[in-house]
C-alpha cells in the first residue's frame, strides 16, 4: 500500500468543500492527462476525507466535548447539545447509510423515533404531502441530510461560524477585491475545521512525497481551505512547490496584483489547466531559474512583482487529445448521498455517484449576455466525437464501476446529443445520464424519445427570465413559448427538467418579474417543469454586460483591484430594489416543485403590494395546442429501432379476389404494436428496417425514404401518414431526427 502512494511527482488536491455525493472532476480530468505524458500522480478530495472525519464518532464526541455557554446560546443548539449522546450513538451508522452501505437502517430512520431532531426537522409539517412520492430510501436520506443540516447549525454557532457542507468561508472568496481580510484570517489561528483540513493533509504528503502539489479551486467556498493549506506546506514542506488553477482563479483572480498571495503558490494558472501545468511541472521539477521558463497562462512573483507569463509558442491540447478522465486514488464508495429537498429532480445534485464529462469545450451558443463568454472556457467551442465520448463513458464505467454519467457542459449540442444517444444504442450500453441545454426547437418529441431510451433521465437548462423582451436583451435566443414546447416534449418522453431562472435582470420592471413568476407556475401546473432555482442578477466583470454596462441601463460602483475580480456591484437605472423578491419567489417555487398552492394569488407570495399579471391564465397551455403530426418534413433524418418484429403471413380473400398481408407484431418495453399491410409493402418495410437500424451509422432523410418507396409503390404520403405508420411513430419505433 505504501508503494501505491509514494513517489508520485504531482499531488493533486480539490479543497473543502464542493460536494458530498460525487468528486468534483477537474483533478480527474488533469490526472486523465497527466497520464497521457506518463507524469505519475495521485489525487484526493480534501473535502469529502474531512467530512468523514468530522461526522463521526470520533469526531462529533470532538465537536461537543466544548459545553456552549448558556448566555447568548440558541435554544436550538441547546436542545441539540442535550441529545448529544444520541448524536454520538448514531453518526456512524448514519453516514454508513448515506454511503449505500447500511440499506436497512432506512426503516429505523422512517420511524421517526430514531434520529434526534432539531430545528431542521420543523419543515417537515410543511413537507409530509411530499414523502408518497418518495420511496422508503429516499425519505430515509432526507430524514438524515436535515440530521446532518442540524449538526452543522450547531458548529455554525458554537464551533466555526464558518462552516459549510459545500461552501466554507465562501463570504471570504466572493468578490475579494482585496487579499486583505482573507490575509488576516490565514494569520489568525487555525480553526476547529482546519486541524481536521490539516492532519488529513500532512498524512498524504507524507505517504505522496510529491514534488509539486496542484489545488484545483472551483469556487469562492474552496478557496480559503486551498490558502490554509498551501500555507502549512509552504511552512513544513518548503522544497514542495504548489500550484492553483481552476474555476475560481479562471474567473476571479485574472487581475491578480498582490504579491502576498505568492507566499501561499508559487504558480497561478488559468483557463483549460493541461498545457500550463505540463510547463509549470517542467519548471518545477528543473533547476532552471523561473525568470528563464516557459509558461502558459501563468502569474507568477519575480522580483517581488506579480507577473503574468504566457511566454510559449505551445499550443493548447485538442479535446480529443487530453485523455479520459482518471477517477482512481478517490474513495468513490464513501461518498454521501444527501437529499435536501424532496423533489426527484432536485436531487440529482446531492444524490447518486456520477461520473462527470464534458460533451464539448465551451459553449455552442456563446451569445447570452449575462454570461462570462470572453473567456476562453465558454468562448473556445470544441466538440468531441460521439465515438471518442462513448468510448470515455465505457472506460469510466470498468474503471469506476458506476454507470451514471453527468455531463456538465454549458450548454450540451443537440446534434452532439443525438448522436451521443445513437452510440449508447449501437453499443447496447445500459447507462443514466443527463445534461445541461439549451431550450433550443430542435429538441422535438422524437429527439427527447431518443435521448429517453438512451438512458437520459434528466435536463436542466436556462429559462433566466419568463419574459420575451428581456429573452431578447440577454440574447437567449428562445422565447417562452419554445420553452413550454421542449419541456412538454421532454416530460412527455420521461426526462424530468429542472430551470434556471433570474430575477433583477438590468432594465427588469416589477411587472416582468411578476409575469415571469406566472409563467412559472403555469409550467410547473401543466406539470412540464419538474424543478427549478431562482437566483439574483450579478454583473460579472467577463460577461457583455460587464464590459458594456451602459447599453444595458447599469452603472458600476469600480473599486480597485489587488486580488479577485467578478462579480461588480451596480446601481440599476429602474432604481427597484429586486433582493425584496427573493424569499417570495423561492417560496412560491418551493411550493410548486411539491405540485401544491397553484390555486393562491400571486400577491400572497410576497409582504408588499405588486401588480397583476398581465399573463393569460391559459397562456401555456395555449402554447402547446399547435400540432405537427402530418408534415412531411423531407430533410429529418430516420431512426428504425426495431429491426425483429414477429410476421404472420395473411390471406384474404373479397368478391374481387384474393389478397396476401402480412400482419406485423412490434413487442416493445411496454405495450404491443399490431397491423397489416400488403404482403410487398410489409416486404419492402421489413428491408428499411433491417438496412437504417441504429448499427447503420448512416441516416436515411425522409426525401430518401420516400424515392425509394416510389420506385415500388405510389403515394408515399398516404403511406407515411397511415394509421400503422402513425403507430410506429407515436410509440418510437420510428423516429425523425
Amino acid at each position: 500500500m505504501q508503494k501505491e502512494f509514494s513517489l508520485k511527482d504531482l499531488l493533486l488536491i480539490t479543497p473543502p468543500f464542493t460536494q458530498l455525493n460525487t468528486p468534483y472532476p477537474a483533478t480527474a480530468y488533469i490526472k486523465g492527462f497527466l497520464n497521457t505524458k506518463n507524469i505519475s500522480s495521485y489525487q484526493i478530495d480534501l473535502g469529502i476525507e474531512v467530512i468523514l472525519a468530522l461526522f463521526s464518532k470520533s469526531g462529533i464526541e470532538k465537536i461537543f466535548s466544548k459545553t456552549p455557554s448558556l448566555e447568548g446560546t440558541s435554544e436550538n443548539a441547546k436542545r441539540i447539545f442535550a441529545l448529544r449522546e444520541e448524536y454520538i450513538k448514531t453518526i456512524d451508522q448514519v453516514i454508513l447509510f448515506l454511503q449505500n452501505k447500511n440499506p436497512t437502517l432506512a426503516r429505523q430512520i422512517c420511524s421517526m423515533n430514531f434520529l434526534p431532531e432539531a430545528s431542521r426537522f420543523n419543515q417537515l409539517d410543511d413537507m409530509e404531502y411530499a414523502f408518497g412520492n418518495m420511496g422508503l430510501q429516499d425519505k430515509a436520506k432526507h430524514l438524515a441530510t436535515l440530521y446532518l443540516e442540524d449538526i452543522s447549525d450547531y458548529m455554525v454557532e458554537n464551533i466555526d461560524a464558518d462552516f459549510g457542507f459545500s461552501r466554507y468561508a465562501e463570504r471570504i472568496g466572493q468578490s475579494a477585491n482585496s487579499f486583505e481580510e482573507l490575509y488576516e484570517k490565514l494569520n489568525d489561528q487555525h480553526t476547529f475545521t482546519d486541524e481536521f483540513t490539516l492532519k488529513i493533509l500532512q498524512e498524504k504528503l507524507d505517504l505522496v512525497q510529491p514534488k509539486l502539489v496542484c489545488f484545483s479551486v472551483p469556487f469562492p467556498g474552496n478557496l480559503y481551505a486551498a490558502f490554509r493549506s498551501a500555507q502549512f506546506i509552504k511552512a513544513n514542506y518548503p522544497n514542495i512547490k504548489i500550484a492553483m488553477g481552476g474555476g475560481f482563479p479562471n474567473t476571479e483572480l485574472r487581475e491578480l496584483k498582490d504579491a502576498r498571495v505568492f507566499e501561499f503558490f508559487d504558480y497561478i494558472t488559468l483557463d483549460d489547466g493541461e498545457l500550463p501545468l505540463e510547463l509549470v511541472y517542467e519548471n518545477a521539477i528543473s533547476n532552471k531559474d523561473i525568470s528563464e521558463a516557459e509558461f502558459k497562462r501563468t502569474f507568477i512573483l519575480e522580483n517581488l512583482e506579480v507577473k503574468y507569463i504566457n511566454n510559449t509558442a505551445r499550443s493548447d491540447y485538442k479535446q480529443a487529445f487530453v485523455g479520459t478522465p482518471d477517477y482512481s486514488n478517490l474513495l468513490l464508495d464513501q461518498y454521501i448521498s444527501v437529499i435536501e429537498i424532496a423533489n426527484p429532480m432536485h436531487s440529482l445534485w446531492s444524490d447518486g455517484r456520477w461520473n462527470k464529462l464534458t460533451m464539448a469545450h465551451g459553449c455552442y451558443w456563446g451569445k447570452c449576455t449575462f454570461c462570462d463568454i470572453s473567456l476562453d472556457y465558454i468562448k473556445i467551442y470544441e466538440p468531441i466525437s460521439a465515438k471518442i465520448l462513448v468510448d470515455r463513458m465505457e472506460e469510466l464505467i470498468a474503471q469506476t464501476g458506476e454507470s451514471g454519467f453527468h455531463f456538465v457542459d454549458e450548454a450540451a449540442p443537440p446534434a452532439l446529443m443525438r448522436e451521443v444517444a445513437l452510440e449508447i444504442l449501437r453499443r447496447n450500453l445500459v447507462v443514466t445520464w443527463w445534461t445541461n441545454i439549451r431550450f433550443e426547437k430542435s429538441f422535438s418529441r422524437d429527439l427527447c424519445f431518443l435521448l429517453k431510451i438512451s438512458g437520459c433521465v434528466a435536463v436542466s437548462g436556462g429559462l433566466e427570465v419568463a419574459s420575451d423582451r428581456l429573452l431578447k436583451l440577454i440574447d437567449k435566443g428562445v422565447s417562452g413559448e419554445q420553452v413550454a414546447k421542449v419541456t412538454r416534449n421532454f416530460t412527455e418522453a420521461g426526462i424530468m427538467v429542472h430551470s434556471y431562472l433570474m430575477f433583477g435582470f438590468p432594465t427588469q420592471t416589477v411587472q416582468e418579474t411578476v409575469d415571469s413568476l406566472e409563467m412559472v407556475r403555469q409550467l410547473f401546473e401543466m406539470g412540464i417543469l419538474q424543478s427549478g432555482f431562482w437566483h439574483q442578477f450579478s454583473m460579472t466583470a467577463h460577461s457583455p454586460i460587464g464590459q458594456n454596462p451602459q447599453e444595458f441601463g447599469v452603472q458600476p460602483l469600480k473599486k480597485e483591484i489587488q486580488f479577485a475580480n467578478n462579480d461588480i456591484e451596480f446601481t440599476d437605472e429602474t432604481g427597484i430594489d429586486h433582493s425584496k423578491f427573493s424569499f417570495g419567489l423561492k417560496k412560491s417555487l418551493f411550493n410548486f416543485m411539491h405540485g401544491i398552492n397553484f390555486d393562491l394569488p400571486l400577491k400572497d407570495w410576497f409582504d408588499f403590494k405588486i401588480p397583476k399579471t398581465t399573463i393569460h391564465p391559459d397562456y401555456i397551455h395555449d402554447c402547446l395546442l399547435e400540432e405537427e403530426n402530418f408534415v412531411f418534413k423531407a430533410n429529418s433524418k430516420l431512426v428504425f429501432l426495431d429491426k425483429n418484429p414477429q410476421t404472420e403471413n395473411l390471406t384474404k380473400r373479397t368478391k374481387v379476389g384474393t389478397f396476401e398481408f402480412t400482419r406485423l407484431i412490434f413487442h416493445l418495453r411496454t405495450n404491443i404494436v399490431k397491423f397489416e399491410l400488403e404482403k410487398e409493402k410489409a416486404e419492402w418495410l421489413l428491408k428499411i428496417f433491417a438496412e437504417n437500424s441504429t448499427a447503420n451509422p448512416k441516416k436515411i432523410t425522409a426525401q430518401q425514404l420516400k424515392n425509394q418507396f416510389e420506385e415500388n409503390f405510389e403515394d408515399f404520403e398516404l403511406f407515411w401518414f397511415s394509421k400503422p405508420m402513425q403507430q410506429l411513430k407515436e410509440n418510437g419505433v420510428i423516429l425523425s431526427l
